[in-house]
């Protein structure tokens, strides 16, 4: 019986020994750590379940760890004038009482992650009633708010917590009886090819800004004699730019000499070389966050929303939209979004009237800018700061930056072509996303209506206090 006893010990020590050291494997040395995950992630951060350690970079540490991982992600978007509710909100004294009800200054009070079963849209974990914790007296301020419901100022077309910026009353007010379509229907153009001489982190000493002719080529004899790559290249805005083979097959080390020449570069580094503030974005964004955190390249297999098949295991890069040699612009902003993609609202684009405008842009009927396609609404071009002393309009490669909630695509999307009320009605009519805005929206949100209201309250106190 005794020796029956000692082998069952022995066995349990031995199993509890090898389950205790896989695991101990698996998480310092293995590739897959999701073995440890106590709930899924949320759709901004799934494809992260590979990388603990992104937000985790302190293995059992607390919320300070947490917080410093959110901030070094989003920090720049948690700040004026995109967030109505920065940290120096709260943490100005006349607002320090605010804090005893839910902490403002921690991301996780209200975005906790592996909590499935209390997340909602955006990954809030907050009840969606939180805004009353500070704005109990609202309906006293704006009686046009009186008797609503808290948890209805999220919606779409009134408040969002962090992004406002195209919500708030005094530019509600400023595109009041705006028309569905704007006279000045038109997208801002693009600057970099006009701003080179001005970027610092530009090589133009290695390739002065001119036009290059096609004996120009500096590639190994085998791919400079190749009619087609010799085609593409002149095609481009490279070519037209000084930016010949080598800028890309032989990228700049560190100290500024090129490499070896080689027939695959990295992507990265090669781009990053001219386009380095594309690449950042576009690491922040859904298609290439991975690459922020050392992972492998997403692919679309690895997404939540309805893929192509055929494409499922295409590595999402630089080239993955903007083919290698011809960087063909156009075909990125259509082809190459719907060679992937193929939810509804996908594959509803090319019965839309915005691709009606956009096939004839192409076709020269309409000027540049006329034309809608799906980068103008989900990569828009944005007024964005180089630097301290300049901002140039570039392509916003977060898509994330316009996705959720989508009221903030309004200011850099919708507003080139659209009133405000409209765009406001029209993203939140779930039918009209579904078919990609094909006819006018069945959803009136009161936002427009309530500033109004606010606005002509504020006049008339105005003149009974002149008055008086």
């Amino acid at each position: 019986m005794a020796n029956s006893k000692y082998r069952l010990w022995l066995i349990w020590s031995a199993l509890s020994a090898a389950l205790v050291a896989g695991m101990s494997y698996a998480m310092l040395k293995g590739n897959d750590q999701t073995l440890f995950m106590p709930g899924p992630l949320t759709a901004g951060h799934h494809q992260l379940e590979l990388a603990c350690a992104a937000c985790h970079s302190e293995p059992l540490a607390g919320g300070e760890v947490l917080q410093d991982a959110c901030i070094n992600c989003h920090g720049e978007d948690r700040k004026k004038p995109f967030d109505s509710h920065p940290a120096s909100k709260f943490k100005d004294p006349r607002n320090a009482d605010r804090l005893e009800n839910i902490n403002a200054l921690a991301c996780v009070s209200c975005h906790t992650e592996h909590q499935p079963d209390i997340t909602h849209n955006n990954g809030l974990t907050q009840p969606t009633d939180f805004c009353f914790h500070c704005h109990a007296e609202i309906g006293k301020d704006r009686p046009s708010h009186a008797g609503m419901e808290f948890d209805t100022c999220k919606d779409s077309g009134c408040h969002n917590f962090h992004n406002n910026r195209a919500l708030y009353t005094d530019f509600l007010v400023k595109h009041l009886d705006e028309p569905p379509l704007l006279d000045t229907a038109r997208l801002p153009e693009r600057e970099f090819a006009a701003r080179l001489d001005e970027l610092m982190n530009y090589p133009a000493d290695r390739y002065p800004v001119r036009e290059l002719a096609a004996d120009e080529a500096d590639a190994p004899t085998a791919q400079a004699s190749d009619a087609d790559l010799q085609h593409d290249w002149l095609e481009t805005a490279h070519a037209r730019s000084g930016v010949n083979c080598s800028a890309c097959h032989q990228p700049a080390d560190e100290s500024g000499q090129p490499a070896a020449w080689t027939d695959q570069p990295d992507q990265a580094r090669a781009c990053g070389q001219c386009h380095d503030l594309e690449l950042q974005r576009f690491k922040r964004g859904k298609h290439g966050m991975r690459l922020a955190v050392d992972l492998p390249p997403m692919t679309p297999a690895q997404a939540r929303l309805p893929m192509r098949a055929e494409a499922g295991h295409e590595r999402l890069l630089c080239t993955s939209c903007h083919g290698a040699h011809r960087f063909d612009v156009q075909q990125a902003a259509v082809d190459a979004c719907l060679s992937c993609h193929n939810d509804s609202h996908s594959l509803a684009y090319k019965d839309s009237p915005h691709f009606d405008l956009w096939e004839r842009e192409l076709a020269g009927e309409l000027p540049a800018g006329s034309g809608v396609s799906c980068a103008s609404c989900h990569m828009p071009r944005v007024d964005f700061d180089v630097n301290d002393w300049m901002s140039r309009i570039m392509v916003e490669h977060n898509q994330n930056a316009t996705l959720s909630p989508n009221a903030k695509m309004l200011r850099p999307a919708c507003l080139h072509c659209h009133g405000l009320g409209f765009s406001i009605d029209a993203l939140a009519d779930p039918a009209l996303i579904e078919n990609n805005f094909v006819g006018s929206p069945a959803v009136q949100v009161e936002s427009m209506e309530l500033a109004r209201r606010d606005h002509e309250r504020a006049l008339q106190e105005t003149a009974e206090l002149e008055d008086n």
